[in-house]
């Protein structure tokens, strides 16, 4: 078979924050694929960037009193520590501020004003007199137009879930400053999406299979039916002061941080190919085409693996933008859902907002992590659970239980008695059982490799693990150690001992991709040979060194460590610009606690346990879904929540929640809701709605 060609990317981290272990479940997720397919002999690169632009990058290196450019040189340098710390092995780790990425958003925005695709359009924005600044919508708070609850955001009220212009706000205030923002009219650059030519290629190409099923549904949810014209134009545009890259002939205009973010993949590529191709007397790697990779009748393969919350910049603007730019368009989209931990959303408070340098800190081995997270993932939108005591159990019982077991138990034999030399494990010298294991073990390889090809470690993971018992089972049976005290079983140790180590051996090629550097120190000082997927079968295992300790179980109390020096006691969000990160699952400081209350407010207040019997899509409405709600009446209720972004209506049906049930109906355009569903929300992007204990039954009361 012919070798493939693949580019791969990982979503880029927003220079304003460090590397937390939700962030590492893509990069682990994404490394593992990368080491399977070069295992594999196929040609692979994998790159990524610091996402280096936008406003709060801006605001937080002057309230540091540094550069710009000085902040995102010492975040780039942390986080590529914390990206080698857990073994991602980039093939290069690059910056959204460099040439390369100015280059192609320049030439992007270029093509797309040659057809027509570009649009300059007068709007009106709030401006901060105080920071003479132009303020994007997440920074600018004040009173709901709806509800009237306080401190909400320009964009949508985290109370009643209702969506307005910044505009509409009640005494608004500038989030940087505290200043009243005036309201002052700027040119806008806008992207086209509404031009029929954009809406049809993305009805085409997100039904195409480059998205996974999920995924592709999301899209027709937001592209509507083919008579609809869902989508907006996209503004593309700010205005200074803002730290990013200036647009062509448009003095004072930047183009917005999510234009050139994934451009930086084109960037970091293309830097590559630069360092690959210059002083070639020197270097031994092939050369490398850019066009080759990007060009539009490009043979080779681009895979970007993405959280979901980026989902829709990463399925409908980038591929409209290389559509229409004359560039190749990703081969496929592979997003994944976020961490929990212990089951609930990870919290600085609880000490389960863990970074990843706070984990290396106490010493925990990264590939524990690794493992953990490769038998969790399934290669779908799923979210995934870091139970901390399902890890330590885990890690424990599979590694060195079954895994690390085998080797420790037989190859100190090896090397004691028969000067480590491994039998040739064939003809007459095998019995049944040994021609039975070792076929059990290569047959599965085939099965392990479309595994890990689909991104479904967990089900790679099961495989290995049941083969590893059956490696066990044969070592427990066999007993070297009762063979080794007895006289005239020499030989039959020696065939005992080599078999396990032959499958030890090929457990951990199995392994490599997910385990790199405990691979790599069985094959440089256990057996002195490289594993590849095509060597297995005939492995030249002629003599081992002596066993050395290769893995230790996890300690609880290293565990219960982590967690404590990641406790914070939280302050009030008073700063909030240097919290508004777009990457998945951040976390931030909790709103300032409201105006005391008494006991007699609170009573007031009728919440009650309800049964979602129907959950519904809301036709052109943006973030609403309709709940129809069980609360032991003789007739269920309807409310309109808006939770759309956030939940699957089908995955809410049956489900329990609290709502306020003696609310005022309201009277929507699409029809009268009869309450209020509690949902949890903080200035990260999710919304997460509350349930009751088990037991607890529609109507009951919640006092």
């Amino acid at each position: 078979m012919s070798k493939r060609k693949i580019l791969v990317t990982s979503a880029l981290p927003y220079a304003n924050g460090s590397i937390h272990l939700g962030h590492l479940v893509e990069y682990i997720q994404t490394d593992i694929w990368v080491r399977f397919q070069k295992m594999q002999g196929n040609e692979c690169h994998y790159v990524c960037a610091d996402d280096t632009h936008g406003t709060p990058i801006m605001l937080r290196a002057e309230k540091e009193g540094i550069t710009p450019e000085q902040l995102i040189d010492r975040v780039w340098h942390e986080h590529k520590a914390d990206f080698d710390g857990f073994h991602v092995a980039f093939d290069h780790y690059g910056s959204t501020n460099s040439n390369e990425t100015k280059e192609y958003s320049q030439a992007i925005y270029r093509k797309l004003k040659a057809e027509n695709l570009i649009e300059v359009r007068s709007v009106e924005q709030f401006y901060d007199p105080v920071k003479e600044m132009f303020l994007p919508d997440r920074f600018i708070k004040g009173e709901c137009p709806k509800c009237h609850a306080k401190d909400q955001y320009g964009d949508n009220c985290e109370a009643c879930g209702t969506t307005y212009a910044p505009t509409e706000l009640i005494n608004p205030y500038s989030a940087v400053s505290g200043a009243q923002p005036e309201r002052r009219n700027s040119d806008h650059y806008f992207f086209k999406l509404s031009d029929p030519r954009c809406q049809q290629f993305l009805r085409e190409w997100t039904r195409g299979g480059s998205l996974q099923a999920e995924a592709a549904n999301k899209m027709q949810e937001w592209l509507g039916a083919e008579s609809e014209n869902k989508l907006s134009d996209w503004d593309i545009s700010r205005d200074a002061p803002y730290f990013g890259f200036e647009i062509p002939d448009a003095p004072g205009k930047y183009f917005y941080v999510w234009l050139d973010a994934p451009v930086g993949y084109m960037g970091s590529f293309k830097k590559l190919c630069n360092l690959r191709n210059e002083d070639r007397g020197a270097r031994i790697e092939p050369p490398l085409d850019f066009d080759e990779f990007w060009k539009t009748d490009s043979k080779t393969e681009l895979y970007h693996f993405i959280g979901k919350d980026i989902l829709y910049f990463h399925a409908l603007f980038w591929p409209a933008m290389l559509q229409h730019a004359g560039f190749r368009t990703p081969t496929k989209l592979f997003a994944h859902g976020f961490l929990t931990v212990n089951g609930e959303k990870m919290s600085k408070s609880r000490g389960t907002f863990i970074t990843a340098e706070s984990y290396l800190k106490q010493g925990l081995n990264p590939e524990y992590l690794r493992y953990y997270y490769a038998a969790k993932l399934n290669g779908t939108m799923e979210d995934l659970d870091l139970n901390l005591e399902d890890f330590v159990a885990k890690v424990n019982s599979d590694l060195i239980g079954k895994y690390i077991n085998i080797a420790s138990r037989c190859a100190g034999f090896l090397t004691k008695k028969f000067d480590g030399k491994v039998l040739p494990l064939a003809g007459n010298t095998l019995s049944p059982r040994e021609e039975k294991t070792e076929s059990e073990l290569l047959e599965a390889g085939d099965e392990i490799a479309r595994a890990y090809e689909d991104r479904d470690y967990s089900r790679a993971i099961r495989k290995i693990m049941s083969l590893a018992d059956i490696a066990n089972q044969y070592v427990n049976d066999l007993k070297p150690w009762e063979l080794a005290k007895l006289e005239g079983q020499e030989a039959k140790l020696h065939l005992v001992c080599s078999s396990a180590m032959k499958y030890f051996a090929i457990l951990t090629a199995y392994l490599k991709p997910i385990l790199p550097t405990l691979a790599e120190q069985v094959e440089k000082n256990l057996f002195g040979v490289q594993f590849t997927w095509s060597n297995l079968s005939s492995l030249p295992l002629e003599k081992i060194q002596p066993y050395q300790h290769l893995m230790s179980r996890v300690d609880q109390k290293q565990i219960d460590a982590m967690i404590e020096a990641n406790k914070q006691t939280l302050a009030p969000a008073t700063d909030t610009h240097s919290q508004v990160r777009h990457a998945e699952a951040q976390q931030h400081a909790i709103t300032p606690i409201a105006e005391t209350i008494g006991i007699d407010d609170f009573s007031k207040i009728d919440l009650r346990v309800a049964k979602i019997v129907n959950a519904e899509h809301v036709e052109c409405a943006e973030k609403l879904l309709k709940l129809t709600l069980d609360i032991g009446e003789e007739k269920p209720r309807t409310v309109f929540a808006g939770i759309k972004s956030a939940y699957d209506p089908e995955k809410l049906k049956g489900r329990m929640t609290v709502m306020v049930a003696n609310l005022a109906p309201r009277k929507m355009k699409f029809g009268m809701s009869e309450g209020m569903v509690l949902a949890a929300s903080g200035e990260a992007p999710g919304l997460f709605i509350l349930s009751p204990d088990d037991g607890a039954q529609p109507g009951m009361r919640i006092k």
